[in-house]
């Protein structure tokens, strides 16, 4: 994979070398949850849909191995709790002293830009006391446009930022304002990093609108 994509990395000194950790970025195409393990010297744990380990031959039996490996819980995320489990499954890692990648746009961007950010981040922030750091995916919807079909071989792109510490808000994980700042804090370093126009509204919203 290094040779297929000749991952260029930014600021990935700044990620604290033990305890908890929360990896918070822009979310483009499918591989960028195979880009970002790659990149970093700790290994990254991250949502996944049940799905991608739950299919059946030898095909499924690749699919759980390589999913896995790569530090992908699988969670379902259909229904009405599918949000609560997603939420304490990155609660479990973080506790754990692990590294949890997440993406607060909840979905890839269905067109580039950068979408408001949904406040999972921030209460796992608030209810671990994890630092967050930001980061920025850059190339990677270029080598496989619309998140399907193959990636091709190509240069891709990742910075990291310095991480945000967000202690002074300790014990205010249910103020829906205070959630709503710090996930504006986290997306606006984001888009920092980035360089994409950002859109104040969900990309769900934007996705179901086209």
């Amino acid at each position: 994979m290094r040779l297929m994509f000749r991952p260029r990395v930014e600021g990935a000194e700044g990620i604290p070398g033990s305890g908890p950790v929360i990896l918070a970025g822009n979310h483009l195409t499918f591989i960028d949850s195979m880009i970002l393990p790659l990149v970093c010297d700790r290994q990254v744990f991250f949502i996944g849909k049940d799905e991608y380990v739950t299919g059946k031959g030898l095909k499924g039996r690749l699919m759980a191995w390589f999913f896995t490996g790569v530090g992908m819980i699988p969670v379902d995320r259909d229904g009405g709790r599918g949000g609560v489990a997603a939420l304490m499954t990155g609660r479990r890692v973080l506790e754990e002293g692990r590294v949890f990648g997440i993406y607060p746009e909840g979905t890839r961007s269905p067109d580039g830009r950068l979408y408001r950010g949904r406040t999972g981040i921030a209460r796992l922030a608030l209810m671990t006391g994890a630092p967050v750091v930001p980061f920025a995916m850059i190339g990677t919807d270029r080598i496989q446009p619309g998140g399907k079909g193959l990636p091709r071989p190509g240069k891709v792109e990742v910075r990291f930022g310095e991480p945000l510490e967000f202690t002074r808000y300790e014990g205010m994980d249910r103020d829906r304002y205070v959630l709503r700042a710090v996930t504006d804090e986290v997306m606006s370093e984001v888009m920092r990093l980035s360089g994409q126009e950002y859109v104040d509204i969900y990309a769900t919203k934007a996705k179901s609108a086209a």
